[in-house]
């Protein structure tokens, strides 16, 4: 089932890269496959700032920002970066001008249409290429295979009732039981959510997350989880001291 959805992704990213240090934009191509470190190495020689000291965020093509990169040992890769998103780099050791005296420079601005019509631009290479956002096709079978998911997540939650006994099961983590206390949308993460109160503290929270209560339950008997990964059914409660025995 997961492989009918999965993507194939460009062993190459194109990303513009932006600065705290300097007004300039510069565009650029790396390897998915570096790491974290090895890449604040290159944008080190960029950007002038430390890549002892660089903090990097990355934003997409419509500058909504999407993640930040920490983890130096991670890949380049394991992150959501697409086609033109832009990785800003700054450095709070270094001081904006440092290496680079803008005061008798003019400054150069580039419009989006004047940007549009430029043939050497990362936007121009997806668009002759019809990658990304440019692949009519390709964006056609991203969409329905999103729609298909959200169905399949609305059809299992409709199966899921406040009050059913249930058993959660999440690759990595103990197989609980509890009870539902709660079916639909929450305020911190898209999709259908089911909320349930647990036998044992096994959850994460008492109903509530970041101000706002969903159910109650004692803390720690609280939690989440997708619908996925909840049964409901005819579920007594687990004998845990039998288990470590």
């Amino acid at each position: 089932m997961g492989d009918q959805y999965q993507v194939i992704t460009a062993p190459i990213v194109g990303v513009r890269v932006t600065s705290s240090l300097s007004s300039f934009m510069a565009e650029k191509r790396f390897d998915r496959s570096l790491t974290i470190g090895n890449l604040k190495g290159r944008l080190e020689l960029i950007t002038g700032a430390s890549a002892g000291t660089m903090n990097l965020e990355v934003f997409d093509d419509n500058d909504k920002f999407v993640c930040s990169l920490t983890d130096d040992a991670a890949l380049l890769g394991s992150h959501n970066i697409e086609e033109n998103y832009r990785i800003h780099v700054t450095d709070d050791s270094t001081k904006m001008g440092e290496f680079d005296d803008l005061s008798n420079v003019e400054k150069f601005e580039l419009s989006e249409d004047d940007y549009s019509k430029r043939n050497d631009s990362v936007r121009s290479f997806l668009m002759r290429n019809k990658m990304g956002k440019y692949n009519e096709e390709e964006q056609q079978k991203l969409q329905e295979q999103k729609e298909a998911l959200e169905k399949a997540e609305e059809d299992k939650a409709k199966s899921i009732a406040v009050g059913n006994r249930c058993e959660v099961k999440v690759q990595g983590e103990p197989t609980r039981r509890g009870e539902v206390m709660y079916v639909g949308k929450v305020h911190f993460k898209p999709g259908i959510w089911v909320g349930i109160k647990y036998d044992e503290p096994l959850g994460k929270n008492d109903g509530s997350i970041g101000g706002r209560r969903y159910f109650d339950a004692p803390m720690k008997y609280g939690g989440f989880t997708r619908p996925a990964f909840c049964e409901v059914g005819d579920f007594p409660e687990l004998d845990y001291e039998d288990d470590e025995m």
